[in-house]
């Protein structure tokens, strides 16, 4: 009797519902009303999207994830699964939500093939590499809003632009607090995602504080292209604040406990941005 669980663990659920919500937030924020069909085929279509992306990146991360505490139990490394059986299995994946995107419109479609193919054969060999892969990770890490907003709309333009730097600029803090706190792991893995010397120091809480710098000045532009209202702009601003202000505790005490408290915030603070941004949708 083939097991279920195992092909589930291999979407990596947590993460693509994260991801999913990111595109539903796009797809609901763009003009006009939508239909509780299209708000339900784009969340599945972000979930399955990503799902297939993670496969990829187990796929080709096997024997390092043997390696590491956090991902030694996955079906995998285990052998509890096969890798042909993980291919086939992303492939069909992959296949029905890009198939999901195309009902809406092909350049969805194409953004999606474009993430897919970013995160699973570009960003992933990258993080032996060295920090480069952050910022490539911080492209398909950053596409699902647009893929929304661009899924609803058929069109490109300022406004999905918008949604998807606040996102990526968001990605830098995100990935390298969970780097910082993670280092032990990933080093055994010999991924090398920190910045600078890849040192948990000053110099690394510094790098950090700059990236999220941009996204105070970012949470006016919704606002000032007519997205969303001031009530949300003043709630993504202070969110932004208090989200930097995380990463000058972490620069007067780099250490695990602060950076893991920076990587619970950068969870809280865009969540609290895109549900303000929604409820507040002009």
């Amino acid at each position: 009797m083939m097991q279920v669980k195992p092909y589930i663990d291999l979407l990596k659920s947590r993460l693509s519902i994260t991801v999913a919500f990111s595109g539903t937030f796009g797809y609901v924020l763009s003009p006009g009303k939508h239909e509780w069909w299209g708000i339900l085929l784009i969340t599945l279509g972000g979930f399955l999207l990503t799902g297939a992306a993670n496969i990829v990146n187990q796929l080709k991360e096997i024997e390092f994830d043997k390696l590491m505490k956090r991902t030694a139990k996955r079906p995998l490394p285990t052998q509890t699964l096969t890798p042909k059986q993980a291919n086939i299995y992303g492939l069909m994946v992959a296949i029905v939500s890009l198939l999901i995107l195309l009902s809406f419109n092909w350049k969805a479609a194409a953004l999606g093939l474009l993430s897919y193919f970013l995160y699973g054969y570009v960003y992933t060999p990258l993080k032996r590499v060295g920090p480069i892969s952050v910022f490539v990770g911080a492209f398909p890490g950053a596409f699902p809003p647009m893929i929304g907003w661009v899924a609803a709309t058929g069109h490109f333009g300022w406004e999905p632009g918008i949604l998807f730097a606040i996102q990526f600029f968001w990605q830098f803090p995100h990935f390298w607090a969970i780097a910082w706190v993670a280092d032990a792991d990933y080093k055994k893995a010999g991924f090398k995602m920190l910045p600078n010397d890849g040192k948990k120091d000053l110099k690394t809480a510094f790098t950090i504080m700059i990236y999220t710098l941009f996204l105070i000045p970012l949470g006016f532009l919704p606002y000032l292209m007519q997205m969303t209202g001031i009530t949300s702009t003043i709630i993504a601003v202070t969110a932004g604040i208090l989200f930097l202000s995380q990463t000058f505790y972490l620069m007067m005490n780099p250490t695990d406990k602060a950076a893991r408290w920076m990587m619970f915030g950068s969870f809280i603070y865009l969540l609290v941005v895109q549900i303000a941004f929604l409820f507040d949708k002009a």
